[in-house]
């Protein structure tokens, strides 16, 4: 069997209610994520995406918890034992960086885990090196940049080995600049390393480039899920007034297809592919050759 094929998330009837909340955080939540997927989760705020990757990597905060949750071969429980086959970086970088220089917030993890100190050490240059960050061992963490914090929190992930990297929202407090390194860096991952991404993440754009499927959530509850294209095209949850934002492109295309100017079955999200599909038109109105 090809181990890429392989479930490596199991989900399955999961409810999670905060002890001081009216109503489930999650809903009955079912997921089937394969090894090496990228999957994009979205949706409006209150949604329940922090609290689903809180449940996925174990963090299960104080409430009611019920359904099953298998992670890696692993079952998921509260107060269940360390996971570590998954690892978890949150919205700010602040809240996960504990070492004054950036090697001793490397090694803070391993080294908690009772790992060996030397392999440790020999380990650091290579993290920081897939994370852009070569060179920066003694540079001390508080001087970072937005950018440069997020990709050591993503640093500070992968030195656990983790099969499944949990992203919530890792570039909500970011310029356009760290956007660009943190996606440049997991797009890196996805390719050298072939890591399981689960991503809470707005950015629309990016989302459509590198994701395999989108997962859009509301009230607790999965209501669509699905490939970029397949996802960004569907007016029930975008292109209206109260929907999640789509690719800029996504919009154009689907305006251009109410008036009868696109074939829906060439709409795209990808903007590459969306800019090729308008040149042409666009050639093709003004009787250029396409290409010339």
């Amino acid at each position: 069997m090809d181990r890429s094929m392989e479930p490596i998330i199991e989900v399955s009837g999961l409810h999670f209610r905060y002890a001081s909340g009216k109503r489930d955080a999650l809903d009955g939540i079912d997921l089937t994520i394969r090894r090496g997927e990228f999957v994009g989760v979205t949706g409006p705020s209150g949604a329940g995406k922090s609290t689903l990757c809180q449940c996925l990597k174990g963090i299960i905060p104080a409430g009611t918890f019920t359904g099953n949750v298998r992670v890696a071969g692993q079952d998921v429980k509260p107060r269940g034992p360390y996971m570590e086959s998954s690892a978890l970086v949150f919205q700010d970088p602040e809240t996960q960086i504990i070492g004054l220089t950036v090697a001793e917030d490397l090694a803070f993890g391993p080294e908690n885990l009772q790992r060996d100190p030397s392999q440790i050490r020999a380990a650091i240059p290579g993290y920081l090196k897939t994370v852009r960050l070569s060179g920066y061992e003694d540079a001390e963490t508080y001087r970072l940049s937005g950018g440069q914090k997020q990709r050591l929190a993503i640093a500070d992930a992968l030195i656990l080995l983790p099969d499944i990297l949990i992203l919530d929202e890792p570039t909500s407090e970011l310029d356009p600049i760290g956007k660009d390194e943190v996606f440049e860096v997991v797009a890196a991952l996805r390719r050298e390393r072939a890591v399981t991404v689960v991503m809470v993440e707005h950015a629309a754009e990016q989302l459509a480039e590198m994701a395999d499927r989108i997962i859009l959530m509301d009230h607790g509850r999965i209501v669509a899920d699905g490939p970029p294209d397949e996802l960004y095209h569907g007016e029930g949850f975008f292109h209206r007034p109260d929907g999640e934002r789509s690719p800029q492109v996504a919009q154009l295309l689907v305006a251009l297809e109410r008036d009868g100017l696109v074939d829906a079955a060439r709409f795209t999200a990808r903007e590459d592919e969306a800019v090729a599909l308008l040149s042409e038109m666009l050639e093709a109105r003004a009787g250029v050759p396409a290409g010339d």
